[in-house]
């Protein structure tokens, strides 16, 4: 869809030419054997890899056509670092590094400032699942995150929720046709907000009512911060059932509460 498409000032991008598997092989090849101009080449013959990856930056406020130089980056990192051994295809591989570039730049731009330790923090975070991503294919889940660098889970999403970029409250988030609603139209006014304490005797009692099953993937989702997935490996079920336990759960909350 046309709202999804990355514009690069001066780049075509329906001209970017991508290459197939077999040729971008026959071109690591060629590099790695001293050719510069197969470096180029593969360079070129993926560009369109990085506007793909910058799909999912398009809500930020920094120029894409910055991020696209990073991605670029990214990129010949990739390239420079591939190893044909593994069997893997250069996008597979070239898409975390493009991304961790990416999310870099944008952190070291950020005009919000956090504390020196929980940005370093969450470099350590980034670094250890870029490099775990890498060497095994899939993401960590922040119980391994947690064991591997010996700090408290909650503290991971603390850490990486501390690094993303700030939203104006007057960027728009709904329109049907008539008038725009902004973010500024759905703050509360905590200082005149009267809070219904009952209501709140109530959620710890249901709490303590529910399975224990229920309460450890609502401590672990909304607290802890964990994905359904990240939950669902470290309790050895489905992503389905965590999905289904999780509704239930809320739902014996809402009946215990009413």
């Amino acid at each position: 869809m046309a709202k999804y498409k990355v514009e690069i000032t001066g780049i075509n991008t329906n001209d970017l030419k991508v290459l197939s598997n077999e040729e971008t092989l026959e071109l690591i090849k060629k590099y790695q054997n001293g050719n510069l101009e197969a470096k180029e080449q593969l360079i070129t013959g993926n560009l369109k890899l990085i506007l793909s990856v910058l799909k999912y930056f398009n809500h930020t406020n920094i120029n894409l056509d910055d991020l696209f130089q990073i991605g670029v980056i990214g990129l010949i990192k990739a390239i420079d670092n591939f190893d044909l051994n593994y069997n893997l295809k250069l996008s597979t591989y070239a898409v975390p590094l493009i991304v961790g570039e990416i999310k870099r730049y944008i952190r070291d731009n950020s005009v919000v400032r956090v504390s020196r330790g929980t940005k370093e923090l969450a470099y350590q975070i980034l670094k250890f699942k870029e490099e775990y991503t890498n060497n095994y294919g899939i993401e960590p889940t922040n119980s391994l995150i947690s064991e591997a660098l010996q700090i408290e889970e909650y503290k991971i999403a603390y850490a990486l929720d501390s690094l993303r970029q700030p939203k104006s409250i007057y960027e728009p988030i709904y329109n049907d046709g008539g008038d725009t609603i902004y973010l500024f139209d759905q703050l509360a006014d905590k200082k005149e907000q009267n809070y219904d304490k009952d209501l709140k005797i109530s959620l710890v009692k249901a709490f303590q009512k529910i399975k224990e099953r229920e309460k450890r993937i609502l401590i672990n989702r909304f607290i802890v911060g964990k994905t359904q997935m990240e939950i669902a490996l470290d309790m050895g079920i489905s992503q389905a059932q965590v999905s289904r336990l999780e509704k239930n759960a809320i739902n014996n909350i809402r009946k215990l509460i009413k």
